[in-house]
Formats: C-alpha cells, sequence, structure tokens
C-alpha cells in the first residue's frame, strides 16, 4: 500500500504541541498594518490553537502530524 500523502498547504500551516493539539497562527498580520494599532499587531504575533471541531479536518489532511 502506497503512502498517504498530507497537504502541503495544511503542513505548512499547522504545527502539533507536544499535548497533542493542533497550534495555528493568527490572520490579518500582512498588510495594511498602519490602520491596526499597537496592541492588536502585538497579540496578532501570538500563535493560537485550532478548535476542536476543526483539529479533525486538519488531522484528516495530515495523516502523519
Amino acid at each position: 500500500m502506497q503512502k498517504m500523502k498530507s497537504s502541503r498547504s495544511a503542513a505548512k500551516r499547522f504545527r502539533k504541541t507536544g499535548t497533542g493539539k493542533i497550534k495555528r497562527n493568527k490572520a490579518y498580520a500582512r498588510h495594511i498594518l498602519t490602520t491596526k494599532s499597537p496592541k492588536q499587531k502585538r497579540h496578532l504575533r501570538s500563535s493560537a490553537l485550532v478548535s476542536s471541531s476543526d483539529s479533525t479536518r486538519i488531522k484528516r489532511q495530515l495523516p502523519y502530524l
């Protein structure tokens, strides 16, 4: 049987934590940063966890994660 292919776009966006949860980066931090406050930009730098309902779909895209 062949190896399963993982979605390359998902592999670049998500990482696994030590407890098995899936970590992601926050959106809205690429451009038009002059209108955003320093507090908002500071919070966008930190990572967040994927919700449990979405994590099942991501785990299906990344079989070896």
